[in-house]
Parts: structure tokens; C-alpha cells; sequence
């Protein structure tokens, strides 16, 4: 008896061994049914989180209520669909993610092939071209497209890996000739968890990990009700699935608007505030240029070395013959961090607050082989210099003054800009002042209201605000938007 039974645990260690990359998928595919799934469509709540906005450098991102979440996929045509509506979670707001949250906000975002496009104003198309990888990647990487993806792709590799104490069957495989994708498989051919990594401007190579629980079957179809994806190291997403709908009717067709639109191009449209100070707009973010004797600064460096460069390029222009001796960077959120790293190529120093330092110096080293930039083509060691409270550059003619926002919930290492001699001050996010003769929102934001304090505190002189989002106005508009409001 003894014997049979070794002879039989033999023969199944031989079938386990002859498994490979196809049969493993395979078989993730028969038991999940994938085989004849053209499209799907689940629902459900949870939470979503604002990638790069938490609160300070390392901390979780800024965290919404997810009241409803609907993702549409397509799997022939290469498309999906996907809508958010979300509520306000931080109480009292913190982070950012546009908070606070007034009602409710939804966000409904579209690929179709290679398209990209989000619902913009009065549900108008607005194309994003730079989302058409990620979007194609998120659609192969949910379970039924990792099983599509997996598939089709040339030379699988497969490994054992132990995952909290299990043993799990890992196969990859690349995707678009450039994206490694990990699909963790369980003995029960049910796909757990996928690893890729994503290009992130201030990450480098980021590690999106995706990991699906609690399947059950949909007409025949398996699903997970519970998915949770993290995006360098942090979640982005927890998601209870409460509606799936195998094989759904899917009509997504870029609009002619978006499949007709030119490459987004990068402007800059400086602005004079003074001898010597610009303005340096064009975009959804802004800089600010402070030129001094024998060098220039560059208040922000937002989004990514495009925006950069573009800035750089004006600043050469307007300023020209004096280099750029310093890039002040206001906080640590994604979206006004992701060009500092092009300063630094260029030899700028960088002034940012203290606590912001040892978060460049890890992510400055982090890899970067799926979308170089110009300082990992040629390294440099990063030079910074660091505020506390405040900070000041001056030539002796010419004076710029940096100063920590305190009790701001946007931000604990946010700062502000403030030039004495034309009153100008520069700030981010804490009031975008809205085009001309928008009604005030119902409530006065708490972020908006700790940057009146903060000029009332500093005693500032302030003629007018500079603002990193939106046009200039005169303080008299800040005063407005902190006015208390009429009842009824």
C-alpha cells in the first residue's frame, strides 16, 4: 500500500513538473472562464486613494470615499470604460486629490485602442494621450486580460515563489515589448495577485501590484470581490465587487475629436510681474522666475521633464546668460515635484523643506530603465538646501523670501514665495482662483482660509497672488474667497 501510494505522489510530482507558462495559463483560463469572454463589466465600493498627495513625504495617499465604481472592458476591441464617483473620507480634509470634496465628484475615463480620453466639461472628450499605456495595461492586467494577455504573448516564463506561507506558480511575460507583467497563480488556478511596474515621474520605475480574493462565479464566469491594487507601495484602490456582468454590451469608440487630435504640445507663456520676475504659465501648472545679479531661481518644477524643459527653455530666454542657480520646490506632491530631477541635470540646486530631503534622496536613486530622463542618462549627485520656517535669497538689490504654511492640512512641508518689492505672492494649491465671475463655492475651503492666516501672521504686504494653478489676481480675490458666506 505504501508503496502505490509513493509510486502515485511520484507520477504527480512528474505531471507537476511537465506543467508550463501555456498550460498554467490555460488553466487559469478554463477555471475562471475566460475562454469565451469577449467583455465584462463589475461594480462596486470601497475606497480610492490620490496617487503622490498624502499629507507628507512616505505617508499613505490622500484617501476618498469610492460610492461607486463601474469598470467596463472590452477585450476584442481593446477598450474600457471607467467611472468613479467619490465623497469626501479626510475629516477635516488632508492631503491632497482636490479636497475637499464638496457632494460628490465623479470622473469617468475611456481608451478605445490606442485613444485615451477622459469626460471633460459638460462631458466634452478631452484626450490624454499620455494614459494610453497605463490604460492598456490596467485592462491586461485584470484577471480575464492577464489570462488574454498571457496567452498571446511570445516566451511565458514560469518560477515557484512562496507568498505569505503558499506556494504559488508565477508566470510573466512581457507586454507591448516593454511592460513585465507578473501573474501570481494559486493551487487552485486562480490568479491572486499581478505585479508590473509603470514609468512615474518621481518613482522611476513604479511597482503596480494588483491582488484579487474572495472569487465566485457570475454565469459561469469567476471573479474576484475583493481587489486591491497599490501603487508605489501605497493603495490606490480597495474595492468590494458587488456586480459583475460576464460578456456585457460594450460601445466604445474613440470620437472622432480624439482620434482626429494633434500631440499635445508643451506651452510656456511668460508673463512680466516686475523687472526681473516672471510669471511662467501655459498649462494646468505654473512657474515662477526670480532673476537676481549673477543668477536666476525657478519657483516649481511640476509634472515631468517635458514641463520642465519646456520651463527651462523660456527661462533661457527671457533670462538669457544667467544660469539657473536654484529650483525652488513648494512640497512633495506628485504634480509639483515630477520635473525636479530635470533642474538637477542642469546643476540647479534644489530648496524644498526639510522634510522633503531624505524622500529625493531614496527616490532620486530608484531605477529608471522604462522611461530614462536626462539626469539617469547622465548621474549627478543632487545638492540641496533646506528650510525649516524660512529661508531667503538675496543679492542685495533683489529679494525672495520662502516661508512653511503651518497648520495647512494640504501639506506639513508646504511653502510659499513672497517678492517684497512688487508684492507678489506665489503659492500652490492652497487658493486656484477660478475664471472671472464663477460664483463662490458653497463652502470656504479650510486650505485657502490657513493661506489668509498665514499672510495676517508674516504680516505680508501682498498686492497680488501668483498662484501655481490658475491666472494671477489681486489679494483682494483671495479675500473674497475667504469671506463667510450667506446662509440661505
Amino acid at each position: 500500500m505504501l508503496k502505490k501510494a509513493s509510486v502515485t505522489f511520484a507520477l504527480l510530482m512528474l505531471a507537476g513538473c511537465a506543467r508550463t507558462p501555456k498550460s498554467v495559463v490555460d488553466d487559469v483560463g478554463k477555471q475562471i472562464g475566460a475562454g469565451n469572454l469577449k467583455s465584462i463589466q463589475y461594480s462596486g465600493s470601497g475606497y480610492i486613494y490620490a496617487i503622490g498627495q498624502s499629507f507628507q513625504p512616505d505617508d499613505r495617499y490622500s484617501k476618498f470615499n469610492l460610492k461607486s465604481y463601474t469598470r467596463l472592458v472590452d477585450y476584442d476591441k481593446g477598450a474600457l470604460r471607467e467611472e468613479d464617483v467619490r465623497t469626501q473620507f479626510e475629516n477635516p480634509p488632508r492631503g491632497g486629490g482636490v479636497q475637499p470634496v464638496i457632494g460628490e465628484r465623479r470622473a469617468v475615463a475611456f481608451l478605445s485602442g490606442d485613444s485615451a480620453w477622459n469626460a471633460g466639461a459638460n462631458g466634452a472628450p478631452a484626450p490624454v494621450p499620455a494614459a494610453v499605456d497605463e490604460r492598456q495595461v490596467q485592462l491586461a492586467i485584470t484577471p480575464h486580460g492577464w489570462v488574454k494577455a498571457a496567452a498571446a504573448a511570445a516566451n511565458p516564463s514560469m518560477e515557484s515563489k512562496t507568498e505569505d506561507g503558499k506556494q504559488m506558480t508565477v508566470v510573466t511575460f512581457t507586454l507591448k515589448g516593454k511592460y513585465k507583467v507578473s501573474g501570481f497563480v494559486n493551487d487552485q488556478n486562480l490568479l491572486e495577485k499581478v505585479d508590473t511596474w509603470l514609468p512615474n515621474p518621481v518613482l522611476g520605475d513604479m511597482l503596480v501590484e494588483t491582488v484579487y480574493s474572495d472569487y465566485k462565479d457570475f454565469a459561469g464566469v469567476k471573479f474576484p470581490t475583493k481587489i486591491v491594487q497599490t501603487q508605489g507601495g501605497f493603495p490606490v484602490l480597495e474595492l468590494t465587487v458587488s456586480d459583475v456582468q460576464p460578456n456585457a454590451a460594450a460601445n466604445i469608440d474613440a470620437p472622432e475629436a480624439v482620434r482626429s487630435a494633434p500631440p499635445a504640445a508643451v506651452r510656456v507663456e511668460s508673463q512680466k510681474l516686475g523687472d526681473g520676475v516672471w510669471f511662467l504659465a501655459g498649462g494646468t501648472h505654473n512657474s515662477a522666475l526670480v532673476e537676481f545679479k549673477d543668477y536666476v531661481a525657478v519657483i516649481e518644477g511640476p509634472l515631468d521633464e517635458q514641463r520642465s524643459l519646456a520651463v527651462i527653455a523660456e527661462v533661457k530666454k527671457v533670462a538669457p546668460n544667467k544660469p539657473i542657480r536654484y529650483l525652488i520646490n513648494t512640497h512633495h506632491h506628485f504634480d509639483h515635484s515630477g520635473g525636479i530631477r530635470t533642474y538637477v541635470a542642469e546643476g540647479a540646486t534644489i530648496i524644498t523643506h526639510e522634510m522633503n530631503r531624505p524622500y529625493y534622496e531614496k527616490t532620486f536613486a530608484m531605477p529608471r530603465t522604462l522611461s530614462p530622463d536626462a539626469l539617469s542618462k547622465n548621474p549627478k549627485e543632487a545638492k540641496f538646501e533646506t528650510v525649516k520656517d524660512k529661508y531667503v535669497l538675496t543679492d542685495g538689490a533683489r529679494r525672495l523670501e520662502l516661508y512653511a504654511v503651518q497648520g495647512n492640512g494640504h501639506n506639513a512641508g508646504l511653502l510659499i514665495a513672497y517678492i517684497p518689492k512688487e508684492k507678489v505672492l506665489i503659492e500652490p494649491d492652497l487658493f486656484n482662483p477660478p475664471p472671472p465671475n464663477t460664483p463662490p463655492p458653497p463652502a470656504v475651503s479650510p486650505y485657502t482660509a490657513s493661506l489668509q492666516e498665514t499672510i495676517k501672521r508674516l504680516k505680508l504686504d501682498v498686492r497680488q497672488i501668483a498662484p501655481l494653478h490658475g491666472r494671477i489676481v489681486p489679494v483682494a480675490d483671495l479675500q473674497k474667497a475667504v469671506a463667510p458666506r450667506k446662509k440661505g
